[in-house]
């Protein structure tokens, strides 16, 4: 529960900002690891086994079997992970972010429902009252007689929607539903603070980009977009007064269950076989930990950024196996690099250049690399427990609102969705992609069907009963890219599937296109070379001159090309010697 969840983090967030070696890196519990906790809780209530024992021997196989790889080497695997795998990934958790808060947003209907077929002029007559049941049935009788009650010593018509409920009593009128009375105005309410939350978020964090106010104002509104527009509805909301649903938070820092301590035994109630046996779901969990942590690494450590700090990806993978056995024995959540708050961090500590003229865009120079920010986080997360006061006006809906723009927002800038758009642009419409210039359309069609059938069948297999084989899907789109060599050629793969920014790529390939044309250019204004050799004057053809303009045949470096032009020209003043020595 909530108390769990921010103990948790708190306390593996703080000692990864200290000790990991990419403290960028922000720790959360991510959608993955959160469907095979799920496949473990149904597989456990199904087999009558304890849940949190059978999860803490699973938990610390797994942090065992973290630190088997990171002694054996095994994070130099993440050179195997290319654009293709890590955003068919990081897709996948967007699409979870955005589906679980439009599917929390849909659950509200069911919890807070209304009248479809009110008729407003008959508002006066409706009415829904608690009567007592029928034919109550055993387990109801069994309830009446232990707390000493008959049907006739209860005043049913006197009773509130809790207490009718709670004598499993039956709602009866005009105004009530399946599962009690209608609830007027907070559903609608909730839907306004839930996209009004989006829509007010993306607006501020854009707001860097105005013409209203200083620069230093426009950052820092940007910076603080999220906590300002959660601030902003929380008011509304308290202003308003409607009976929104609020975030639940403990008043008490001790476990949510009050039958456990904060220390879980390993085999507790189960079979003494369940602790070897826990190794074979462990090597599952293993293989989702591996994989979410170094993708989400990886896309940290993207060129882009432009990190001038080497990555850590064994000494992060050693805290994350660490933290999860400690977090396993004490019943916390367990917690791995989260790829949507990870970029939403570095996103947040970009530095650009100051604007000096007007019109000018900024240029992105870097990203403020420290370990104070992720520190300060995870803090402020544990501190967050004694601010149960406050945070208890936290309408849910706001934090629906929060998760829907941070998968939206985490969207931009993953090349998937761009080709996906493609799809249905005409190619008069098309932007000027760097892939689209060197890799035919209908091969990027096909790489990206690729792409989408594999992000697909993920989440398939995520909903279906065979989700717990999903740890091995995650690890087969390594293979399934190895497999695309057959069908693309390298230079194919090296513009659809390099690491490198479409931005950067696409800058140094308009600067050698530019070269190109100079170059030609200069040998079209002259037909010939005027070269003077003592006294004769000689015209030395430059359509003789062969050359390629084709950029795919050769790539060199402006040295090489430097020193092919001296060399040309050489040949060409040598050639002008024997043609005056046989004149």
């Amino acid at each position: 529960s909530a108390i769990e969840s921010l103990f948790g983090a708190s306390l593996t967030g703080i000692a990864y900002s200290l000790f990991a070696g990419q403290p960028l890196t922000i720790l959360g519990s991510t959608g993955p690891v959160l469907v095979f906790e799920k496949i473990l809780f149904k597989f456990c209530r199904d087999y009558g086994l304890s849940y949190l024992s059978l999860r803490a021997s699973i938990g610390l196989w797994t942090a065992f079997l973290c630190i088997v790889l990171v002694a054996t080497d095994a994070s130099s695997l993440v050179c195997y992970i290319t654009r293709f795998t890590e955003e068919a990934f990081a897709a996948l958790i967007c699409i979870i972010f955005i589906y679980e808060a439009l599917e929390k947003l849909v659950h509200l209907g069911e919890v807070y429902p209304f009248n479809m077929h009110n008729d407003l002029n008959k508002l006066t007559s409706y009415s829904c009252v608690c009567s007592e049941p029928e034919k109550p049935s055993n387990e109801t009788l069994r309830m009446w007689r232990t707390m000493n009650k008959s049907r006739e010593d209860i005043a049913w018509n006197n009773l509130t929607v809790s207490e009718c409920l709670e004598y499993h009593g039956v709602f009866r009128g005009s105004a009530c539903g399946h599962h009690g009375p209608y609830i007027p105005d907070v559903l609608f309410w909730s839907v306004i603070l839930f996209f009004a939350t989006f829509f007010l978020s993306s607006f501020l964090k854009k707001f860097k980009t105005k013409r209203y106010f200083p620069t230093k104002v426009r950052s820092t509104i940007s910076d603080f977009a999220v906590f300002l527009t959660i601030v902003i509805m929380v008011l509304i909301d308290y202003l308003i007064g409607v009976p929104s649903p609020k975030l639940h938070v403990p008043e008490k820092f001790e476990p949510t269950r009050k039958d456990r301590g904060w220390f879980i035994d390993p085999l507790g109630r189960n079979p003494w076989w369940t602790l070897l046996v826990a190794a074979v779901p462990a090597l599952l969990c293993t293989i989702l930990i591996f994989m979410d942590q170094q993708i989400t690494a990886v896309i940290i450590n993207r060129k882009e950024h432009k990190l001038k700090k080497g990555c850590g990806y064994h000494l992060d993978l050693l805290m994350v196996g660490i933290m999860l056995g400690i977090c396993s024995i004490m019943g916390l959540p367990w917690f791995v690099a989260a790829t949507v708050l990870s970029i939403s961090h570095v996103n947040s500590l970009k530095v650009e250049s100051e604007c000096s003229a007007p019109g000018e865009q900024p240029k992105f120079l870097g990203i403020r690399e420290q370990r104070v920010t992720g520190l300060m986080i995870f803090v402020l997360m544990g501190t967050s427990v004694s601010m149960t006061s406050v945070l208890k006006f936290i309408p849910m809906p706001v934090l629906y609102g929060v998760f829907l723009y941070m998968g939206v927002s985490s969207l931009k800038g993953i090349q998937f969705f761009d080709r996906i758009k493609l799809f249905g642009m005409p190619a008069k419409h098309q932007p000027d992609l760097i892939y689209l210039r060197y890799v035919p359309l209908w091969k990027v069609h096909i790489f990206t069907v690729v792409q989408l059938t594999c992000l697909v069948l993920l989440w398939v297999i995520k909903a279906s009963a065979a989700a717990v084989v999903f740890p091995m899907m995650v690890l087969a789109l390594v293979f399934v890219r190895k497999l695309m060599d057959l069908c693309f050629t390298k230079k194919e793969l090296s513009w659809l599937d390099d690491l490198m920014p479409e931005s950067k790529k696409k800058t140094e390939d308009d600067e050698k296109i530019k070269e190109k044309e100079e170059a030609e250019r200069m040998f079209s204004d002259h037909d010939s070379v005027h070269l003077a050799y003592g006294e004769a004057n000689i015209d030395f053809p430059v359509k003789t001159l062969k050359y390629s303009t084709d950029p795919s045949v050769v790539n060199i470096s402006d040295e090489m090309a430097k020193t092919a032009q001296w060399k040309a020209l050489a040949m060409s003043t040598e050639n002008a010697k024997v043609t005056r020595a046989n004149l």
